[in-house]
């Protein structure tokens, strides 16, 4: 008897050319053992991609193979300490992420060809780290959290932001801090930075620290916290076939059919995710179900109600089109009340976003982009786009744009805001002088 497996996807489309293909059994049951979740090398999934081709064939090809052996997983219980004591780590005076006994940075491969595990180890560090700066921002930087929206029931989905005491009140300068896309949340530029380097680079916490220190009002904005996650509830779908008015024997036939399907299907998600999570469901935030949508909310709410003579804005990646939509939209708002707008390595674009011409034209004068370059910091970088400067960050790395070009960023609104202090000077005696002619 030949030891191997004919695999074949029948006459329809699949994702691969598996036609005539054989598979060895043993080397589909030996490389399958104690290797990572999804990266099963030499297993007939992993050339078979299951989306494209139909339950049928999926079910042809694992009729062929021991489920029950594959299914043995050398993979931990994904199981992880919910604080930085219990993952033995601890930040040390520098702002760095240590190890406690060892002294060690973090280990990402903790456990040898278990990719999919050391990352869900990862996600969940990341997710006390996200506490961490909470707490943060409060006790050592001392902004309140705001809860938003601001008229929310007790029971509708909530997300917040962080604001200094005089964010509304101060009368002379407020600044804005937006981060960019994916896992991190209010007061992070980069997840990987905080772990992997340290909480300077990483955190927005300098930036807070230094515009408190200079008499800035602060808001820190939340624009990825869109919605909660609540478990999916079940629903129970109860057979038709009593109603129906088929033989018995066929009944029974086709619910027997009906329960082996149910049974190798039930086996095949075991065998892709042995550790099956909860199935999870999205509330969104009410006006607040996106970035864009955020960062309008709280334009409205909160700065466009503020004293302050002159705003700024700090945005990262995709803050930086964040903060362009929100021209967009309140366009005439916006260029009364900002002053400047520092951008690192922003991902807008003024053409894909339809900004106008006179959005374009006050950019050129109000915005400056630090982008990711191996050029000295500061030096000019030429730009595709016609909408504001871009200048080297003093690094190619776009995570740590923000911490390369903070002294120029001060340095920046410092330079604007006197600026625009003596050019409405002459604009004053101008208008005086007008008035007094008229009178006249």
């Amino acid at each position: 008897m030949r030891n191997d497996v004919s695999v074949s996807c029948g006459p329809r489309k699949c994702g691969s050319n598996l036609v005539g293909a054989r598979i060895p059994r043993g080397k589909v049951i030996t490389t399958a053992r104690g290797s990572s979740s999804g990266e099963l090398e030499g297993h007939a999934s992993s050339r078979l991609p299951p989306q494209p081709c139909s339950w049928g064939q999926s079910s042809d090809l694992l009729s062929r193979i021991d489920l029950d052996e594959l299914m043995k997983k050398d993979e931990p219980p994904l199981d992880f300490p919910d604080t930085l004591e219990g993952f033995e780590y601890a930040f040390n005076e520098k702002g760095q992420l240590r190890h406690i006994k060892t002294g060690e940075p973090f280990v990402f491969n903790y456990r040898e060809d278990l990719h999919r595990w050391n990352q869900k180890r990862y996600e969940a560090l990341g997710e006390i780290i996200t506490k961490y700066v909470y707490e943060l921002l409060e006790k050592d930087c001392n902004l309140k959290k705001i809860s938003i929206p601001v008229d929310a029931t007790e029971s509708e989905p909530k997300s917040f932001i962080f604001m200094s005491e005089d964010a509304l009140t101060n009368p002379q300068k407020l600044m804005v801090l937006i981060h960019g896309s994916g896992v991190v949340r209010a007061g992070q530029w980069a997840r990987r930075l905080i772990i992997n380097e340290d909480l300077d680079s990483g955190t927005q916490i300098p930036f807070i620290k230094r515009a408190m220190d200079e008499g800035y009002g602060v808001i820190v904005l939340n624009p990825n916290e869109n919605y909660i996650e609540v478990e999916k509830p079940k629903i129970h779908v109860q057979s038709s076939s009593d109603s129906s008015d088929e033989p018995a024997e066929k009944r029974e036939r086709k619910d027997k059919v009906s329960k082996e399907t149910k049974k190798r299907r039930d086996f095949y998600e075991k065998y892709r995710n042995p550790q099956r999570e909860k199935e999870m469901m999205q509330l969104y935030i009410r006006e607040n179900g996106s970035p864009e949508e955020h960062a309008i909310y709280v334009w409205d709410h909160f700065i466009a109600q503020s004293a302050a003579e002159n705003v700024f804005f700090v945005a990262h990646s995709y803050g930086g089109l964040a903060f362009v939509e929100l021209m967009i939209q309140r366009e005439a708002d916006v260029k009364s009340k900002v002053t400047a707008v520092a951008l690192t390595d922003s991902v807008h674009n003024v053409w894909h976003q339809e900004a106008g011409k006179t959005i374009r034209e006050w950019m050129r004068e109000n915005c400056c982009n630090w982008v990711s370059s191996s050029e000295p910091l500061d030096t000019s970088v030429e730009s595709m786009l016609p909408d504001c400067p871009r200048v080297s960050a003093g690094t190619d790395r776009h995570e740590l744009t923000s911490w390369k070009s903070f002294p120029s960023i001060f340095k920046f609104f410092t330079e604007a805001s006197e600026a625009k202090t003596s050019s409405l000077k002459p604009a004053l005696t101008r208008r005086s002088h007008r008035i007094k002619h008229e009178e006249l």
